[in-house]
């Protein structure tokens, strides 16, 4: 006869309630579907935000602020006067930046002034000479009248007296008197000929010297206008709003024309360069839109567009470009630069400067299309090239 031998009671919770332990095991069971259903939810969300958004967003964070600084250089040498700004310090356009001695050039203004005065003197004197001569002219035409009048007389009276000579009328040492007198004015006509010839080239060489007068004034104005420009180049202004940077000018330092005092950076004209993979630029077109995180503003988004888009990658403008004809060739994917267009009001634009590093984000859906046309372009390309 076998004797049962009861079980001891178990201390655990379960076996004191099957009931409540079957409870945890269902809720322990719906936590787990719910948070599967949640991260397939998740998970086709992201997909379709992806898909529909997300694949056609293009970042880089290999991007920085840039601005076209406009480098401040004199026209003229001179030693510097004065100095009118400071370092960093924010300026108007047309504002003075400094003033080189405009002594040296006033004074070649001033010279330029005298040779004027002497130009327009000089052709006054002319002028004068001119009237003076026309006189002379008259002079020597109503001489030339007198000549011909006594030529024309003394060849009547041989007229006459020829025949009265030929008949022993009259002496033939008388015809040969009335001979030479007709010669005498002949010549009397020819020097006087000759004279008002030489009166009326007089004239137009007192022109020409007038002309040339004249001409020396128009070059002495011009001297002028050349030396009046240098002295308003002694001032330099500000071409546009900027700030300054990189001042190297100091009062009293001499300096040649178009050497390096400063730099101007304009407060207008800052944009973004970004340097995107040429992976990324298959749907990258100016006018797209693009958001700019900016480093040194945490937590700011600016908003901007495609400006342009470089020609070439950065390698093919270096000073050096790569020879990959020679040697060994490693494939490596190239960057190419993209311009942005910044908008933002002038209080961001004052936090922003030259060389702080960004990250861009280019939106591509506008050009979603693009890549199918390129294919079914190439396609109908292929099958014609086929037949």
């Amino acid at each position: 006869m076998s004797e049962t031998t009861e079980a001891p009671p178990s201390d655990s919770p379960e076996s004191a309630d099957p009931a409540k332990a079957a409870r945890r095991k269902l809720i322990l069971r719906r936590v787990l579907l719910v948070g599967g259903g949640l991260f397939v939810l998740v998970g086709v969300i992201w997909g379709a935000r992806h898909f529909i958004y997300g694949r056609y967003q293009q970042s880089t964070d290999d991007a920085f602020i840039q601005s076209d600084a406009i480098t401040v250089s004199p026209k003229v040498s001179g030693y510097v006067d004065r100095v009118f700004v400071t370092d960093n310090q924010d300026v108007k356009a047309g504002q003075p930046l400094v003033q080189i001695d405009p002594r040296d050039y006033s004074a070649q203004a001033a010279q330029a002034r005298a040779q004027i005065d002497v130009a327009l003197a000089s052709a006054a004197g002319v002028d004068a000479q001119i009237e003076e001569q026309f006189a002379a002219v008259d002079q020597a035409r109503a001489q030339l009248l007198s000549a011909r009048a006594e030529a024309e007389l003394a060849t009547r009276e041989v007229v006459r007296y020829r025949p009265l000579a030929a008949s022993g009328a009259e002496t033939r040492e008388r015809l040969a008197q009335l001979e030479a007198q007709a010669i005498q004015a002949r010549a009397k006509v020819d020097a006087a000929q000759a004279s008002l010839t030489a009166s009326e080239r007089r004239v137009a060489t007192l022109r020409a010297q007038r002309q040339q007068a004249r001409a020396q004034g128009e070059a002495a104005r011009a001297q002028l206008s050349a030396a009046r420009t240098d002295v308003e180049a002694t001032i330099l202004r500000a071409p546009v709003d900027g700030r300054i940077g990189n001042r190297g000018v100091r009062q009293g330092q001499f300096v040649q024309a178009s050497t390096r005092l400063m730099s101007l950076v304009p407060a207008k004209s800052l944009y973004v360069v970004a340097n995107f993979k040429e992976t990324q630029l298959g749907l990258m077109r100016p006018g797209q839109p693009v958001t700019v995180e900016v480093d040194a503003l945490d937590g700011v988004e600016l908003h901007g567009v495609i400006e342009s888009i470089a020609p070439g990658t950065g390698a093919q403008f270096s000073v050096l470009p790569p020879q990959n004809a020679t040697g060994n060739f490693t494939k490596i994917v190239q960057r190419i630069p993209v311009r942005i267009a910044i908008n933002a009001g002038p209080e961001t634009r004052a936090l922003l400067i030259p060389g702080m590093s960004v990250e861009a984000t280019v939106d591509t859906r506008s050009a979603k299309a693009a890549i199918d046309a390129i294919r079914d372009e190439q396609e109908r390309r292929n099958e014609r090239a086929r037949q």
